[in-house]
Order: C-alpha cells, then structure tokens, then sequence
C-alpha cells in the first residue's frame, strides 16, 4: 500500500513538471508570434484576411494575411500603412497567399531606437516570411517600400520570385541624384534634419500628411487612417529615420554589382515626376548585375499608384507574380 502511494505521488509530480514545462515552452514560442487579432478594418477585405503580429530582428512586426497560392510581400510607402493595398488585397488572395506588412515602427509594428536602412527593414521582412513559412516570396514596395524590397532581392535572391517596384527612385543607382533639385522632393531634406521634423510636424500630422494626399484619390476616411498611423512620436521618428537612412541606403546599393537573376519591374505613374526616370533606372540596375529588368507606366496615375489606379496595379502584380 506504502508503494502504490508513492508511486501516485510520484506520477503526479511528474505530471505537474509536464504542465510546467508546456506552460513555459508555450511562453516562449508565443514570443515569436502572437495570435490574430480582430480588426474592423481587416475585416472589412472580406474572409480570410487576418491581423499577426511576429517578433523579428529586434522588432514586432505587424501584417494583415489572406488568401492561398504563391506568397506575394505587400510593403507600403510614405505617409501610409498596409492599408494602401486595402483595395487590391481582396483580388490578389484569389490567386496569391497576400501579406501586408507595417513596416518597422509604422502602424501595428513596433518603433525601435534604429535600424531604418532599408537593407536592416529588408532583414525583417526575411525574417518573417521564415517564422511564416512563406518563402519563396514575390514582393511588391511602393515608395519606401520600393527601397526595401530591391534590398531584399540583393540580400536574398534565393528565396524572392521576384520584385515590383513602383513609382520610388533607388538611392545609388541611376537616375536617383537626378531627381535630387525637383520640387517634388522638397520633403525629402527636411524631414532628414535631425531632430526638427518631430516637433515641427507632432500635433500637426493631419496638415502635414494632409499635403500629399492632395496628389492621390484618397478619403476622409482613408487619410484618417493613416494619420492615425503616425500619431505618436516613436511613429514620426520612425519614418523621419528611414528619410535620414537614405544616404545608408545609396552606399549599400552602390555595393551591389554582383549578377542577380531575380526578375525585376519597375514602374511609375505616368503623371509621376519619377516617370522619365524609368529607363534610366532599368539601365542603372542592369549595370549593376540585374540581368532581367522590365518598366512600364501606369497611365491615370501620379505617386500613389495603388490609390489612383487599384485595377491596373492588381493586374501588374497577377502577371508577373504568378509562378
């Protein structure tokens, strides 16, 4: 009877020490990636879609998933969020597992003290098509975007189907110090001032913002949104750091003079001040070791391509970024 007592006592320690261990294993494991929240707004793409978040590179990164097939990698532009391609999203899942992605200290994702140049962002985005299983990926960046995933094709050619890059000029390659002297890139100067750009625009980031929306079709609502996106000063620093990264961004680019064979297009809005730069950029890139570079412009559009035109840059994206 003595035995048969300890033996109980035993296996219920043995039991206990199990719970114990799931429970801290279950902690661990939940670091890396937390469950799907609801979201109103992701709701609002229709079935399917769910808002992750995962811990990568020294950050939290914030996407909204839907749909199934061959991944394509969403990266927005400034002053925006995954939801610029909210109008697109609900097409491509029909083809596509789509993932939006907050860029690091944009929107859901955490802000960091640094880590901005886009070859740093494209590590995050690496990192997370892995904890996704995603690989391989297609990935599509307008604007800042843009600079993140021509870094994550040089960084990671192995795993990328291939990149669109829409209506952003490349630091270090050809065409981007023509750009430099045009109005349009007045911003550009100012928000890479160390320190002034926060306070000058904190409190004010409807009226500042507000200034580039004249230039796309968006709503009151859709402005809101991405107000809302930068509305702390750990978000402004965020994006003002990507702007100060720039010069970061041309050095590593210039880098770059190995073969790629990654299959690259680029294009811009045809009212876009990038527009006749495209060509220069394809011939930059091919001189740099791309050996499969296409352009093309999207007619109807200025800078915020998904915005002014959602149908054609959906179709963009269905043609070449289908296996």
């Amino acid at each position: 009877m003595q035995v048969n007592d300890t033996t109980t006592v035993r296996f219920d320690l043995l039991k206990a020490f199990a719970v114990f261990l799931l429970a801290g294993c279950g902690s661990v494991f939940g670091q890396s990636r937390t469950k799907p929240q609801f979201s109103p707004t992701v709701a609002s793409l229709g079935g399917g879609f769910i808002s992750g978040k995962a811990k990568v590179n020294g950050t939290m990164l914030h996407y909204v998933r839907g749909g199934t097939g061959p991944t394509v990698i969403l990266l927005h532009g400034f002053p925006q969020d995954w939801y610029e391609f909210r109008q697109i999203m609900p097409r491509l899942a029909k083809k596509f597992t789509v993932v939006a992605v907050d860029l690091r200290g944009i929107g859901g994702s955490e802000a960091t003290a640094r880590g901005y140049d886009a070859a740093n962002m494209a590590e995050d985005i690496h990192q997370l098509t892995e904890q996704l299983q995603l690989k391989p990926v297609y990935v599509v960046g307008h604007d800042l975007g843009g600079m993140v995933a021509y870094a994550f094709v040089r960084r990671y050619p192995q795993v990328t189907r291939g990149a669109m890059i829409l209506d952003v000029p490349l630091p270090g390659i050809e065409g981007w110090d023509d750009i430099q002297g045009h109005p349009a890139m007045w911003h550009v100067r100012f928000m890479q001032v160390p320190g002034l750009p926060e306070k000058l625009v904190a409190g004010r980031q409807a009226d500042y913002f507000g200034y580039f929306f004249n230039f796309g079709k968006f709503t009151p609502g859709d402005a809101a949104h991405f107000v809302k996106a930068y509305s702390t000063p750990a978000q402004l620093h965020a994006v003002f750091e990507m702007y100060r990264a720039f010069p970061a961004n041309a050095q590593f680019n210039a880098a770059q003079h190995g073969p790629n064979e990654v299959p690259l297009f680029l294009a811009a809005g045809d009212g876009s001040p990038f527009a006749q730069l495209v060509p220069k950029m394809a011939q930059g890139l091919r001189a740099s070791g791309c050996a499969h570079v296409e352009t093309g412009l999207i007619r109807g559009a200025v800078h915020y391509v998904v915005e002014d035109q959602p149908e054609a840059v959906a179709g963009l994206i269905e043609r070449y970024a289908t296996l």
